[in-house]
């Protein structure tokens, strides 16, 4: 059974091991994750949301129908793609002149709705990122994976204990990193490479609670799944 190889384009370091972790739980075998964006050897396209528009800029001048039938990407059995919802309350300008001018004749930014429920902004985002890719939507071998608000809601459903408030209306919280790094030193959780790392394996660990507390972790969990099925 060969491991099967996952390209991830995310907008931070911090993003791949939470979703790294996720695979783990889902996958449950072997397999190569490979972080297309952020991408060290390519520092100009920078990170966060703008990271990724960037990326997906590059692949819309690439013309490809579809993430299936791009050259560059057909070594790989899957390609996610990860923005975090609170991008949907973000503008263009944001990220600067050039990005304004390479998003005109986009899908619109800012395009939240009322959360909850977070599915309808979730909902929009996947329309924005299909826009930025130039494609119709997702196919056979490729995913989106939107977390709302940020994958910080599935870090916290993780580690929290079951009847801590930040748990309340976890989905919708656009303050949930900063409450994270506030909360009493057993729990406190600061934004850092090594600190998710460290708490990587109670994700993979508590999935299912995950899963649970998180609309948008559970619908990336059942895209997983349809992937997991047609995999040897």
């Amino acid at each position: 059974m060969s491991e099967p190889r996952i390209a991830l384009v995310a907008e931070g370091d911090t993003d791949y091991v939470v979703i790294q972790a996720a695979l783990k739980a889902i996958l449950q075998r072997p397999f190569l994750l490979d972080q297309l964006q952020p991408e060290p050897s390519r520092p100009k396209l920078g990170t966060g949301w703008g990271g990724v528009f960037k990326w997906c800029h590059e692949f819309r001048q690439r013309a490809a129908p579809g993430m299936e039938t791009d050259p560059t990407l057909s070594d790989y059995d899957l390609v996610i793609v990860h923005i975090d919802a609170d991008v949907a309350d973000k503008s263009y300008a944001d990220c600067g002149d050039a990005v304004v001018q390479a998003a005109v004749n986009l899908h619109a930014l800012p395009c939240s709705l009322a959360c909850p429920p977070p599915a309808d902004t979730v909902g929009n985002m996947e329309a924005v990122l299909s826009s930025w890719l130039g494609i119709p939507g997702t196919g056979a071998k490729s995913i989106f994976c939107i977390a709302s608000k940020a994958t910080e809601a599935w870090l916290a459903a993780a580690i929290l204990p079951n009847d801590h408030a930040l748990l309340q209306g976890l989905e919708c919280n656009l303050n949930l990193e900063a409450q994270l790094a506030r909360l009493p030193k057993r729990l406190r959780v600061r934004k850092s490479v090594r600190a998710y790392r460290d708490l990587a394996d109670v994700v993979t660990l508590r999935w299912g609670a995950v899963t649970q507390l998180c609309t948008q972790a559970d619908l990336f969990d059942q895209r997983m799944q349809v992937m997991k099925a047609a995999w040897p």
